[in-house]
């Protein structure tokens, strides 16, 4: 008989602002609790690491320790279980248990490890390993631009790789984003619109850090969509969304970049512009993470006017409004249904709009990448992550398909390296299919 109520006594801290969710005490429990019920249940056992990990302790204390659940769990167990989840959501889309599905036991595994995350990272400090990967925004602004191509030069190179992952745990195999010599806001400052651009409203771009330094191409794609539908396209002023932030367990950061753009982002909202993302870990940080990180109602009004930007094209075609002016068709589309997209709810969108273009067949592929954010960059995490994208890898080889697309530009360096393709996003198939492929 377990020793441990599957059922919380109150309801499970997820607000960085209250401060039970900084009681060591309470976490400690809350862990056990969930740990014993997903130990029961087992169906996410192949998810990703923390899950066999999981089930390894709780086997391990059963069988040579005398407990009867996860009662003896303790801080190194829950450490080595965190450090093997990359928050791609999955696990709680798919759990039966969670709060959105009204069960009573209220679990949601991915907060609750990034709950761990943040204490330890509170009593310990945020590592190294974490803080360089934790401002992608600061690091593109450096490094695009005229300096770009010794910045990509250097790391092509297979020494300074290898001191990286050294010195910072960046790993050296992973396909890390190249720099861009024409970043996204310049661009967009000397961009002329399409003609018609504003006769339907205004939209407003957050960029993503990766959309404005690394692969501008899915911004500038982003904007001549949006303009062939009619809208004109702003970009406020915008940091990191803070992912990568979290990821470290750092919540402070991740609250600062949170005000910031909560406070840009509301004035574009309430002149009538809803806000669109072309990056779904993104989309999902301002929708689902500013809310409880900032406990607003300027982050909840932000979070409810933001789309994913295939999310928002959908819409369109949902309500007869989407352009069909195609003049091309794409042929076969392999399209990776990203696991931040789906934990949005929302489905696969793009692969919906796609579908519209002529000569068109898009095949869905619903395989996790294995890299969510910072996770899959990490050295000691690279060959587990290879290893659980193999379905994803396997999935787009076997659909043969003329192009290949995802929401994700990192799941895209993936599929890049393993599978050997171009990959683009929806974007930049629409804007194809539209003819609008640009410079």
């Amino acid at each position: 008989m377990s020793k441990i109520d599957p059922v919380p006594k109150v309801p499970p801290a997820t607000d960085p602002n209250d401060p039970r969710y900084w009681d060591a005490r309470d976490l400690e429990a809350e862990l056990r609790r969930q740990f014993e019920v997903c130990h029961g249940c087992r169906m996410c056992v192949s998810y990703c690491g923390s899950f066999p990990d999981m089930f390894a302790r709780v086997d391990r204390d059963i069988e040579s320790r005398g407990a009867t659940g996860a009662e003896l769990l303790g801080a190194e167990d829950f450490r080595s279980i965190t450090e093997l989840c990359w928050q791609c959501k999955l696990c709680y889309i798919d759990c039966p248990y969670t709060p959105d599905q009204k069960h009573a036991w209220a679990l949601d595994v991915p907060r609750l490890l990034g709950r761990e995350k943040a204490q330890r990272a509170k009593r310990s400090g945020v590592t190294l390993q974490d803080r360089a990967l934790g401002e992608p925004g600061v690091l593109g602004r450096l490094a695009s631009g005229p300096g770009s191509s010794v910045m990509n030069l250097m790391n092509a190179s297979r020494l300074v790789r290898k001191v990286n992952e050294a010195v910072l745990g960046i790993s050296a195999e992973f396909p890390v984003p190249p720099f861009a010599p024409d970043p996204f806001p310049g661009w967009l400052d000397k961009h002329q619109p399409l003609a018609g651009a504003g006769a339907k409203g205004t939209v407003a771009i957050f960029a993503t850090c990766l959309g404005d330094y690394n692969f501008p191409a899915i911004a500038r794609a982003t904007v001549r969509v949006l303009e062939k539908n009619g809208f004109a396209v702003t970009r406020p002023d915008q940091v990191c969304c803070g992912i990568p932030n979290l990821d470290g367990g750092d919540v402070d950061g991740a609250r600062d970049k949170a005000k910031k753009n909560v406070a840009s982002l509301l004035a574009a909202v309430e002149s009538g512009a809803p806000i669109v993302v072309p990056g779904p870990s993104c989309s999902y940080t301002i929708k689902k993470e500013y809310p409880e990180l900032l406990g607003t109602a300027a982050a909840r009004k932000v979070a409810e006017n933001t789309f994913d930007i295939m999310e928002f094209l959908d819409k369109l075609r949902k309500d007869k409004a989407l352009s069909k002016d195609f003049v091309r068709g794409l042929g076969k589309v392999a399209y990776h249904a990203a696991c931040h997209l789906r934990a949005q709810k929302i489905g696969t969108p793009g692969a919906r709009v796609l579908g519209l273009a002529p000569d068109t067949e898009v095949d869905i592929v619903e395989k996790c990448s294995a890299v969510d954010g910072t996770w899959g960059m990490k050295a000691q995490h690279y060959e587990m992550g290879r290893k659980y994208a193999q379905k994803l890898t396997r999935g787009i080889a076997s659909a043969e398909a003329r192009t290949v697309v995802t929401d994700c530009p990192l799941s895209g360096r993936r599929i890049e390296k393993e599978n050997e393709v171009r990959v683009m996003h929806p974007a930049e198939a629409l804007a194809r299919a539209y003819g609008l492929e640009g410079d």
